[in-house]
């Protein structure tokens, strides 16, 4: 038997979406499957409180990757995964998020089956849809918009991705994941295609307590970039769409009362 073709009997590896950071937003789908698992990677963005459902004899791995900090690189991963799988009958590869959605997760699914080995996805809440959603940002609002990106902020080279563009020629609202650190760099770009009113959002730490939210327009940007906080996962939500925010409501008023004294 060649190595391309070993597999374990009943070995599962499973691709778990963690959801967005709230623990009370994870499927009871992934809790099932967290539960009989014998071995555990979990990624960055995975709230570690999740583990807590775990098997008293599960092996946890942190896996996770930050901007210049990392564990393993994804072709570890990749083979760790594969190793587990040979050793254990249930494998969960837990990641933030959903796994298909910028997750490498249709990555890890190819590797595994060129070695035989079972896999199952279990679909987990998106933070491109829960954390616009959850301070009450609706993606989509008849006779605003009709549809929405979903784009992430940088690309394998560290550049930002050119559907950016394309999307701000849109009327659709663009909801950039992983941008942050290319913030100036996706503002310009925006900024040359949309109205220069046109509202955006930076909410970081979605779901969480200490979740965080800034809300702007697109020609006061610059003013925004010291109150980031780099260190923080957050997404950026682009379009008018984004008016309905309380907050932006609050600022709308106030700017006209300013202007009329």
């Amino acid at each position: 038997m060649t190595q391309m073709s070993m597999k374990s009997i009943n070995s599962k590896v499973i691709l778990v979406g963690a959801g967005p950071g709230d623990v009370d937003l994870i499927t009871v789908k992934a809790l099932k499957s967290i539960k009989k698992a014998n071995v555990i990677l979990y990624d960055a963005l995975v709230n570690s409180e999740i583990l807590e459902y775990a098997n008293e004899n599960a092996i946890c791995i942190y896996v996770g990757k930050k901007f210049n900090q990392r564990q393993y690189e994804q072709e570890e991963i990749n083979q760790m995964l594969v190793d587990h799988a040979r050793k254990y009958d249930t494998v969960v590869r837990l990641k933030g998020g959903d796994p298909y959605v910028f997750g490498r997760g249709a990555e890890e699914v190819s590797h595994l089956e060129r070695y035989g080995i079972d896999v199952e996805i279990i679909p987990g809440v998106s933070s491109a849809l829960a954390v616009p959603a959850m301070q009450g940002i609706p993606l989509t609002k008849r006779s605003i918009n009709e549809s929405f990106w979903v784009v992430t902020g940088t690309v394998s080279n560290g550049t930002i991705s050119r559907d950016i563009g394309f999307a701000a020629q849109s009327t659709a609202t663009i909801v950039i994941l992983m941008g942050l650190r290319n913030f100036s760099s996706i503002m310009s770009e925006i900024q040359k295609h949309k109205d220069q009113f046109t509202p955006f959002a930076i909410i970081q730490n979605g779901t969480l307590p200490n979740e965080n939210i800034i809300v702007e327009t697109i020609n006061n940007y610059k003013n925004v970039i010291r109150t980031i906080d780099y260190s923080s996962p957050g997404v950026i939500v682009v379009g008018d769409v984004v008016a309905e925010h309380p907050s932006f409501l609050e600022e709308e008023i106030q700017r006209v009362l300013e202007m009329s004294f």
